[in-house]
């Protein structure tokens, strides 16, 4: 789809309430669900960012909620009351870096994050969407055992494992190397505007994101999700998404 063109979207069910956790990737997420009107909260360390990030929203439609999925005390279950969707892309890097500071790290993001998050959800979600990362069931091959050197791999694997083993009905996106973030932009129509380039684009993960959350068959099933080449992909069309769900199911 070019920039230009206009997004064809549905109207959403007007039950649904999608929390999406994950500040630098979630906001690709919300800013889409925003474009549908659809109802959505969004769970970061750092509300006054992400404040700053989306500007002046309808309050009915869009609340912020702070909280750190690291730490089980901050999920506070008036958070998830009304909940009925979740998209989780929490993440940090493969390699020791600045954003490891604040015990950071890959072990307690996407092995203790998720699954305090799973633990704190209600039992009635309709649908837990989980961004992991392709190559995690081959952590120990070459060349995957170069980027799970410090084991972001393997904790997203037990990350994914423990969402499967939960009994909420889940679709797992792995990703691969992600571009184009994490976002700063003011005007959610710029974010809207990006195209998928080499690696995959953060928009495109977020759209297939959304896209599982209606898509009957998607239920615990794991697909893995790569930008072919610039301008490639189905863009916010449903039915080419579920095409392309069904070809890989």
């Amino acid at each position: 789809m070019r920039d230009d063109e206009k997004m064809p979207y549905d109207s959403p069910p007007p039950s649904k309430d999608v929390l999406v956790v994950g500040a630098s990737g979630g906001v690709a997420g919300v800013a889409s669900l925003l474009k549908r009107n659809i109802k959505s909260r969004l769970l970061v360390r750092d509300p006054e960012k992400a404040a700053l990030l989306f500007g002046r929203q309808d309050e009915d439609n869009f609340k912020i909620c702070k909280g750190d999925t690291r730490n089980p005390l901050d999920m506070d279950p008036v958070m998830f009351e009304g909940v009925t969707h979740v998209i989780c892309c929490t993440g940090t890097t493969a390699f020791p870096s600045r954003r490891w500071d604040g015990d950071n790290s890959p072990e307690k993001v996407d092995w203790e994050g998720v699954r305090n998050l799973v633990l704190a959800l209600p039992q009635k979600i309709q649908r837990l969407v989980l961004v992991s990362s392709v190559g995690v069931t081959k952590f120990n091959e070459m060349p995957w055992s170069i980027m799970n050197l410090f084991g972001v791999l393997k904790f997203k694997k037990m990350g994914e494992d423990f969402v499967r083993s939960s009994g909420l009905p889940f679709t797992i996106i792995r990703a691969g190397r992600l571009t184009d973030g994490p976002y700063t932009s003011y005007d959610l129509n710029t974010l809207l505007k990006a195209t998928a380039g080499r690696g995959v684009h953060r928009l495109v993960v977020a759209e297939a994101c959304i896209q599982a959350l209606d898509i009957e068959f998607t239920q615990n099933q794991i697909y893995e999700i790569n930008s072919v080449k610039k301008g490639d992909g189905p863009g916010s069309d449903c039915e080419k998404w579920k095409e392309l769900f069904r070809s890989v199911k």
